[in-house]
């Protein structure tokens, strides 16, 4: 059995990919920060599908824990899957955080480079011995950092992002010689809990948001979730170094 490794996979395209991944047969290492419920829930689900799925709780802007989650995803590689190594890691978990370029404070901007840029590249670098060979990664980018949308209020949030899809390729390129394939995919707006349950809390933005997508509608969890199971499947397995944007042609 391959075994994958979800990080914020407790709701949204996490949990979406972590599922995508269960139904096609792989197992799933999934993280979770604050919803613990979610993880559980997460979990739940996939055991439903007849899959097997261990849920182990993880900071991403605080690297002084990766270690020990190493420690902690080599256990439960040993214990519930009788493997010393896995196969895809989804680099899914983050945080928005929305501030004009004059109003952001220091305090702000280190949070979300933390978070969406230094966590991810630690985390990779740190679970890479735990890698196998001919695996593959997936970094959620987002389509904030290409030229056709540019929100006011997403600076840090959007280059953040971008620098992702930048290392995206230098992993591709350095992790080549063990057969690892990474990419990035970038989402257009997606029906989360992103931006604190924005579209739960404010729908009447929905279908005003939802003239701006070329397909005529928001992006649902599923629909980015996808894609990331494929990229890591044998199905994209001449697919390397580039970020995929996943938006129902939003702004085209």
């Amino acid at each position: 059995m391959k075994v994958a490794v979800v990080t914020g996979g407790s709701s949204g395209i996490g949990q979406s990919a972590a599922l995508q991944l269960a139904r096609r047969g792989t197992g799933v290492i999934l993280t979770y920060s604050s919803n613990a419920r979610g993880a559980e829930d997460t979990v739940s689900r996939i055991e439903q599908l007849g899959g097997t799925a261990v849920a182990l709780p993880l900071d991403i802007g605080d690297t002084t824990a990766f270690p020990a989650f190493r420690d902690a995803v080599a256990g439960a590689l040993r214990e519930t899957f009788q493997r010393d190594s896995f196969d895809h890691l989804v680099n899914n978990a983050g945080f928005a955080g929305e501030a004009l370029i004059a109003d952001t404070t220091e305090q702000q901007f280190d949070r979300l480079a933390d978070g969406l840029f230094k966590g991810p590249f630690f985390l990779t670098r740190t679970l890479l011995p735990l890698l196998a060979d001919g695996g593959a990664i997936v970094n959620l980018t987002s389509n904030s950092a290409l030229r056709h949308v540019t929100a006011p209020g997403y600076s840090v949030y959007a280059a953040c992002k971008g620098a992702m899809a930048v290392m995206t390729r230098y992993m591709a390129k350095e992790f080549s010689s063990r057969g690892i394939r990474v990419n990035s995919v970038a989402p257009g707006a997606t029906r989360t809990r992103f931006a604190d349950d924005a579209f739960d809390k404010y729908p009447e933005i929905i279908p005003e948001l939802a003239k701006t997508f070329a397909l005529g509608r928001v992006g649902e969890p599923d629909d980015v979730g996808a894609v990331i199971a494929v990229l890591v499947s044998d199905e994209g397995r001449w697919i390397t170094g580039q970020d995929i944007e996943v938006s129902g042609g939003q702004n085209l």
